[in-house]
């Protein structure tokens, strides 16, 4: 949502952005100070308090021509804001998992009023016409997610990590319980097989979660402990250096809507594992990495073998890249900002 920031701010033709979120804290700005806007429009971060975020979004909403919602839950919200403004234009992002299940009466009230929806993958407006068949594709628009360019490769030799004899593993994700399904307990059990055929193999896993303990064991349990390293939650610039310094990125997850970071490994040049499930085969194909079927630990080691093997054309990748640029997403946005509803 910062980067659907940027995008609006780059077109906004002088007028005021109002950035609402619910989670961030009053002072958490960091990250957005980092895109260059925080002249361009004004932020209030809620720390987690749904009364401050309703009033301030029907506070901020008062003057505005167009609000852009990040989540189904606070869709409600907006449209109730619009009884006050009708003219305003009201937008939801549908990310993915958060859609793909039966909705509240008030979400399905919301949606229906909502004017567009754009949809991060395909599959995210399928489910949404699954779970109410009658919005239309005019209203379910697809709009691909982009990525930070500031994640877009650079020389960053100087923190990488030392290279191993076997290809270097990189995982990027939250390890929680409640996101069991990203499939990095099936990269640690399929880790044994891939040490017979890559002895120097090893398994680098970014994040941090109350899940780590148990994935932690689950290494220890099947001997691969040292070839298994948990690195927790890093800063970007760290993050840049294992992008830079892995072989191949893996997350074959059951649920992604669409999986922003293949994108941020594919800025490196990096091929990519994922699972036949969700948004990310619309995102990796076999021009630029593997799919597998989700939980299979055979085709999890098949396809680490083919991609050390048959390295994937860098050019390949930076060509399946340059559809998700910023600067295209912006226009893309744009374009659809533009339509009449």
């Amino acid at each position: 949502m910062r980067l659907y920031t940027k995008a609006l701010d780059q077109h906004n033709d002088g007028g005021q952005i109002d950035v609402v979120a619910l989670i961030d804290s009053p002072d958490d700005n960091g990250r957005m100070e980092a895109l260059g806007l925080i002249s361009a429009w004004r932020y209030c971060g809620c720390a987690r308090r749904r009364f401050r975020f309703c009033w301030e979004v029907l506070r901020r909403s008062r003057g505005a021509d167009r609000v852009v919602c990040g989540h189904i839950n606070q869709l409600p919200v907006i449209v109730f804001a619009r009884l006050f403004r009708p003219r305003m234009k009201c937008y939801l992002v549908a990310h993915g998992i958060e859609v793909w299940r039966p909705y509240t009466w008030m979400q399905r009230w919301a949606l229906r009023k909502a004017d567009m929806i754009f949809c991060v993958s395909d599959y995210t407006r399928r489910q949404l016409q699954r779970f109410l068949p009658e919005l239309g594709q005019t209203r379910l628009r697809l709009l691909p997610n982009t990525f930070d360019p500031k994640l877009a490769t650079r020389d960053t030799a100087e923190r990488r990590p030392a290279k191993v004899a076997g290809p270097a593993i990189l995982v990027v994700s939250r390890l929680s319980r409640e996101d069991n399904y990203k499939g990095i307990d099936c990269m640690i059990e399929a880790m044994p097989e891939i040490l017979a055929l890559f002895p120097g193999a090893t398994l680098r896993i970014v994040g941090g979660g109350d899940d780590r303990g148990r994935l932690e064991l689950l290494a220890q349990n099947l001997g691969v402990d040292s070839q298994v390293h948990f690195l927790g939650t890093v800063d970007d610039a760290i993050l840049q250096s294992e992008y830079s310094a892995c072989d191949l990125f893996a997350l074959p997850s059951s649920r992604e809507g669409f999986g922003l970071v293949y994108l941020e490994a594919m800025s490196h040049e990096k091929p990519c594992l994922v699972a036949r499930s969700g948004g990310a085969p619309e995102v990796v194909d076999e021009s630029v990495g593997v799919v597998v079927e989700y939980g299979n630990i055979y085709q999890i080691v098949w396809a680490v073998s083919d991609l050390v093997r048959n390295p994937r054309s860098v050019k390949a990748i930076q060509s399946k890249l340059e559809h998700y640029r910023c600067v295209n997403f912006t226009i893309r946005l744009k374009q659809l900002l533009g339509e009449k509803s």
